[in-house]
């Protein structure tokens, strides 16, 4: 090898090290990596930030715009609370987990989806008194294995495929073309977790601890007309297992119920009492169809939509002080509505608008975020906090999201429309239909996910354009004897193992140009080498740091490390004996 193939396998070396021995996040090491490439004069300028103008990557990124209109609309949480229901037994509750999140991840980054997921399966596993740890791990894998199924089911699949797509020999990939491996590795791969999870899988609690509210709030909710919950009983429309929190009594036309038994169906116009903490507060608002009680509430300027949850303390100094929200005229001084009022950390009872305001009283707003640029250092309040996932989702918009997401699946998937355009047309409607704003939209996207996929392009370039992957393609060559299916072996087992230890994006992209250049080397099609590293990179189940939805399960699953070698290791093996039978039958050498 010369010298600069040299350089760059110790480059390389250097960032898998680095990767495997460090806390350092990825996108910082891959770009340390990238820049020690340049330095060394490797590469130029424009072939060292190539990747970053990767279709694939903007791709990914356009996708977390259209994912944030689906967050903000709250369908996400309403076709969760749907789809789960409630499990007669561990095994149920798995498959009512992987099922549809495996459905669900064929067709939207997996990434957000579990992102999104986590704190839904958390809250339904403490409702149905279930161990997280039997769940959250199988919500990252059937993720996985949906990602598998389609060309857009995970930003690995995209980041190749446009790779493949600068490669005359390859043909393009078609939108489902990768679901001849990924569905019988679904199906296969499901009920191995469901079978073997029962000995395999931990029961343990969560290794983060939600902090307890030591205020106690009562709030009121109302039941608006023509909404879902209408007709259904209080256990069928969710409301009975809400942790920390419970329903006190229902104001029905004038009289109080005050024990509400589960089978008591709710009408229009109810008017819950709700008795809980805070962070329990927060998910209450998340259910379509139920609305805050207070008159006070219609009659702020904002938008819901564009309104938030705060809480603030009452300071000596309030102008409020003595006199009952109603008399204080709360809402015209500070353009906010009092949802609820706790004192020393309890529950005040009675209307809202007849409780006397008093010193350290701590107040639940509806405000708009302005608010908090205007009094978070007033003299009127000692502190003044918004909550965390505290933004009122647009569900009037639901539908309308709804609608946008299966146009761009059946944009790509049917018509044939390059998966770039179908994005970015639907990422414009999310904004266009106000599904989303462009200040959530933005903070939407997780750039360090870009920044390592960008920085990984290039290495992978390196290491193609200075021979060091032609030189380490001769070895694998040499060691698979000139055998096709060994070769394909062995860059499956090397890609998986990078992704493992690495990350599946950086794997898939350090492989790709070896891989190519291993065809090359054997004189054979390169397209079940293609599909293998997308399976290899994807399918990754041994730790938690070899993909992202590992270790976003990793910390609320109360997992260890070993947990995923005993779980994943086999399933690895598995997925590797699946891909390696049929990719080079429907993909012949």
């Amino acid at each position: 090898m010369q010298l600069d193939a040299w350089l760059t396998v110790a480059v390389v070396l250097g960032v898998l090290t680095s990767l495997v021995m460090t806390r350092i996040g990825p996108d910082l090491i891959l770009m340390a990596g990238l820049t020690a490439l340049l330095v060394l004069g490797v590469l130029s300028p424009a072939e060292a930030f190539s990747g970053f103008a990767s279709t694939g990557l903007a791709t990914v990124g356009v996708l977390y715009v259209v994912v944030s209109g689906v967050l903000e609309t709250g369908l996400v949480f309403a076709a969760a609370e749907r789809l789960l229901g409630r499990p007669r037994s561990v095994r149920q509750a798995q498959l009512r987990v992987m099922l549809p999140v495996s459905a669900v991840s064929a067709f939207l980054n997996n990434t957000p989806v579990v992102a999104m997921l986590v704190p839904v399966i958390q809250d339904w596993a403490r409702r149905n008194r279930l161990a997280v740890s039997k769940l959250l791990m199988p919500l990252s894998y059937a993720a996985i294995f949906g990602g598998t199924c389609t060309l857009i089911g995970t930003s690995t699949n995209l980041v190749v495929s446009g790779l493949a797509a600068a490669d005359p020999a390859v043909a393009p990939i078609g939108f489902f073309e990768i679901a001849w491996v990924g569905l019988p590795s679904l199906i296969i791969g499901t009920a191995f977790v469901i079978i073997a999870g029962r000995w395999l899988l931990p029961e343990r609690r969560s290794s983060i601890i939600e902090p307890s509210s030591a205020k106690e709030y009562a709030v009121e909710m109302l039941v608006e007309p023509g909404a879902q919950v209408v007709g259904r009983s209080i256990e069928q429309a969710g409301l009975r297992h809400l942790p920390g929190l419970y329903l006190a009594e229902i104001e029905r036309d004038g009289s109080i119920l005050p024990a509400v038994t589960p089978l008591e169906r709710l009408r229009a116009g109810d008017r819950l009492i709700f008795v809980g903490n805070v962070s329990s507060v927060v998910d209450l608002y998340k259910f379509q169809g139920l609305v805050p009680a207070p008159d006070q509430i219609f009659k702020l300027d904002n938008p819901r939509h564009e309104r938030m949850l705060v809480e603030a303390a009452v300071s000596p100094e309030s102008p409020c002080l003595g006199k009952t929200l109603r008399e204080a005229r709360f809402r015209t001084r500070y353009g906010a509505v009092v949802i609820a009022v706790a004192r020393g950390g309890a529950r005040l009872p009675g209307k809202i608008g007849d409780i006397e305001v008093a010193v350290g009283d701590t107040l639940l707003l509806e405000a708009p975020p302005a608010f908090l640029a205007q009094h978070r250092h007033s003299r009127d309040f000692l502190l003044v906090s918004p909550l965390d996932g505290g933004s009122l989702p647009r569900h009037e918009r639901a539908g309308i999201a709804a609608t946008i997401l299966v146009g761009m699946v059946l944009a790509a998937a049917v018509a044939g429309v390059p998966m770039l355009t179908a994005a970015l047309v639907a990422a414009a409607l999310m904004l266009a239909t106000r599904c989303t704003t462009g200040r959530k939209a933005r903070r939407s996207v997780d750039w360090s996910v870009l920044v390592t996929i960008g920085a990984a392009i290039g290495i992978g370039q390196a290491l193609e354009q200075s021979g060091a992957a032609g030189a380490i393609a001769e070895t694998w060559i040499g060691l698979a004897g000139q055998n096709p299916y060994l070769a394909l072996l062995a860059v499956y087992l090397i890609t998986s193992l990078f992704t493992e230890i690495i990350t599946n994006n950086g794997a898939a992209v350090l492989m790709f140009a070896i891989a190519k250049a291993t065809a090359a080397g054997l004189a054979v099609s390169f397209a079940p080498f293609v599909f293998a590293i997308m399976m290899a990179a994807s399918a990754s189940f041994a730790t938690p740091i070899g993909y992202q939805t590992n270790l976003m399960v990793y910390g609320p699953g109360g997992y260890r490390f070993a947990d995923f070698l005993r779980m994943g290791v086999p399933l690895n093996l598995l997925m590797a004996a699946v891909t390696l039978a049929i990719a080079p039958r429907v993909w012949p050498f």
